[in-house]
């Protein structure tokens, strides 16, 4: 249950966190959003904000959205016939279309659409007890659509292809960089909650509970000096000096370490290294860094790392594809369950990377995802001229069905590691 929990508050974090920067952005644009979704499949809370965005809550914890108006394959389709009903106001504009037999509203005027215009002339004709009719719509009237979700037309002048290429661009890097900036702050807030930032260029380690240093009386803060007659002095040469010593040891054999504690007196221990997988190690982990600045600093620095280690694993999958290197939403699930059973840090520290790694993959130039978007932004911008909204549709479509057909392969390929 603990590892269910831990995967929906990582996954729904860095969903919200993503989508949040495209509807930030987006509003600032003078894009309307029409609804912000947190869950995927059918709602189960709805609410129109002020700023005529219907926030939602959906069953399934898997993901979000931003519905912006006029982007991707946002509409309002209306069937010739079909059964509505009309909220007027008093000078006998609609400001609200029902087509959802869920919401009844007995004072509204019934009415079986014939034509409309939502985007252009925003107008509603249809068939009123038999007669033909035509009312003006309101700029932000709302309709309920069939599912019984509210939102607000969409007039050309808020859709997305009306704003600057400029502020398409910034509306769709917006949620990469969210994620970026969450991993940073993931990482700062591991470091005060770890008690300080590696420092790897030190020789001073941190003993861990249970293991062979601890036994032997190490305590955290103290410096290794020498490990089976290699002098060590930054944390790699700490690991080197360990995995030379320990190549042909055996259960029960010792090595010689050289310590030197706080009050600086140096200790000769001879330590019995505990196997670990087909490893031997000597229970320590590198030295911390506990300045304020240097915490910050430290969760920086993870950052940095962190994101160089994705980008040449993703360099790496270019020149060698293979399913094995990539996991879904299963692997996620296995990795937020580990990362509960070791405890708060290693999850803070999943959280970050996961983050980092969804806006790095997000920006890969593919149709549907961001950044895919933002090379056609850069066409635009050269063309100085957008896209028709076909063209950008047919290209989106293209790019949806690559993602789900790889989606799908790459779930089917972590079910069968995991339990076959």
């Amino acid at each position: 249950m603990l590892g269910i929990l831990t995967f929906i508050i990582i996954f729904g974090i860095l969903v919200v966190v993503h989508e949040y920067g495209h509807f930030y952005f987006a509003k600032k644009s003078g894009i309307l959003v029409r609804e912000f979704a947190i869950g995927m499949g059918p709602k189960i809370f709805a609410h129109i904000g002020k700023d005529g965005t219907a926030y939602t809550i959906r069953m399934l914890p898997l993901g979000g959205y931003v519905r912006m108006a006029g982007w991707g394959d946002d509409s309002t389709e209306i069937k010739t016939g079909s059964p509505a009903s009309l909220t007027l106001n008093a000078e006998g504009a609609v400001t609200r279309i029902n087509l959802s037999q869920k919401q009844l509203d007995t004072t509204s005027l019934p009415m079986n659409v014939t034509t409309y215009d939502l985007e252009d002339k925003l107008t509603i004709t249809g068939l009123v007890l038999d007669e033909t009719k035509t009312y003006p719509v309101d700029h932000d009237a709302t309709i309920v659509e069939e599912d019984g979700t509210e939102v607000r037309i969409a007039p050309l002048d808020v859709q997305y292809q009306n704003a600057s290429v400029w502020g398409r661009m910034i509306t769709n890097f917006a949620g990469p960089m969210n994620n970026f900036i969450l991993g940073a702050l993931v990482f700062i807030l591991l470091m005060f909650v770890q008690g300080g930032a590696p420092n790897y260029q030190s020789n001073v380690v941190q003993v861990t509970d249970g293991g062979a240093m601890q036994a032997a009386g190490v305590q955290s803060g103290d410096r290794i000096l020498e490990i089976a007659g290699t002098k060590v002095d930054t944390w790699s040469e700490i690991t080197d000096a360990v995995s030379t010593a320990t190549e042909n040891l055996s259960d029960g054999q010792t090595i010689a370490v050289t310590v030197e504690t706080e009050d600086n007196q140096t200790e000769n221990l001879e330590i019995t290294p505990k196997k670990s997988g087909s490893q031997y190690l000597i229970g320590v982990s590198v030295g911390l860094k506990t300045g304020f600045w240097d915490k910050i600093q430290g969760g920086l620095s993870e950052t940095w790392t962190g994101a160089t280690a994705i980008l040449t694993a993703l360099k790496n999958l270019i020149a060698s594809f293979s399913l094995d290197k990539l996991g879904g939403p299963v692997a996620m699930y296995q990795m937020s369950n580990q990362a509960a059973a070791q405890g708060l840090t290693t999850v803070l520290n999943l959280m970050a990377m996961l983050s980092i790694n969804l806006g790095i993959f997000n920006l890969i130039p593919i149709p549907a995802l961001d950044g895919g978007k933002i090379v056609i932004n850069i066409l635009e911008a050269i063309r100085r001229k957008p896209l028709k909204q076909e063209t950008e549709a047919y290209v989106t479509l293209a790019g949806v069905v690559i993602m789900l057909i790889l989606m799908i392969a790459v779930t089917w390929n972590d079910i069968m590691r995991a339990f076959f």
